[in-house]
């Protein structure tokens, strides 16, 4: 029987990459995305989602509950950017920021959890950043909501594993996707301390991006982690057609992917 996928965030980037490959592999991909009706050429379909209502949460996973009966796997991949130095950045941006990286996942799998559990099998991966295991400078506000999200999912794991539910965080480095035209920036005016060292950041920053790998690479790892037994098999993973995007490997008894990404641009 094929597995019932649904990722949030599917409509661009990442999120539409890894569901155009998985629709070649036999599963019965959703995806989400803020406004579905603009993607009626996607491969897969797209149903109308904020992660930030609790209301288009519950109407989402209900319409997949009541189509499928079951759902197999959740990828929580949507998100935002948001740079500048943190005396810069207004308090109210922060909070959109974790809203949205942080507290929406955290409400989608709430929802999906009796699901899963009353089916005794599940598995949620949360895509996170490179940046959540390395301080970048400008970028603090999201490098604390990525790493907030991978350190619950490491204690969730530990939670839901008796009701064989696995949680697992890949955190992707620069991969080519349109993520830099809808990051917040805090304005940083010329008479800011910070404005200089802040600019040439944020061009270094917009280089990587359009200059990153391409985000099949992250598809086709995703595809393998669906498939694998255990986690240690993931490590199997890391093959040569990866390099040099992987920056470490799963840790004995921690569920993480690292991929790479080009830390040298401070």
């Amino acid at each position: 029987m094929s597995k019932v996928i649904l990722i949030t965030g599917a409509s661009s980037g990442i999120g539409k990459a890894i569901g155009d490959f998985l629709c070649t592999k036999d599963f019965k991909v959703y995806g989400t995305s803020r406004n579905p009706s603009k993607y009626l050429d996607s491969k897969f379909q797209l149903f109308d989602l904020d992660v930030n209502n609790a209301d288009s949460i519950k109407l989402c996973i209900d319409k997949i509950i009541k189509i499928e009966g079951v759902l197999d796997v959740l990828i929580n991949n949507a998100g935002v950017c948001i740079t500048g130095p943190l005396e810069e950045i207004p308090e109210i941006e922060i909070k959109n920021n974790f809203n949205t990286n942080f507290f929406g996942p955290l409400n989608i799998i709430k929802k999906v959890l009796p699901l899963m559990r009353s089916k005794k099998r599940g598995l949620i991966i949360n895509i996170t950043s490179l940046a959540a295991y390395v301080g970048t400078p400008y970028r603090s506000v999201y490098s604390a909501s990525k790493a907030a999200l991978d350190l619950v999912s490491e204690t969730l794991n530990m939670e839901t594993k008796p009701f064989n539910i696995k949680v697992v965080t890949l955190a992707p480095g620069e991969f080519s996707t349109n993520i830099a035209s809808r990051r917040y920036h805090a304005s940083s005016e010329k008479n800011s301390p910070y404005h200089l060292n802040y600019s040439k950041a944020l061009t270094l920053m917009n280089n990587h991006v359009s200059g990153g790998a391409d985000p099949k690479l992250i598809a086709k790892l995703i595809f393998k982690i669906i498939n694998s037994k255990n986690y240690e098999s993931v490590k199997r993973c890391f093959t040569k057609e990866f390099k040099p995007y992987i920056i470490g490997k799963i840790s004995k008894g921690k569920n993480k992917v690292k991929l790479n990404g080009s830390i040298n641009w401070i």
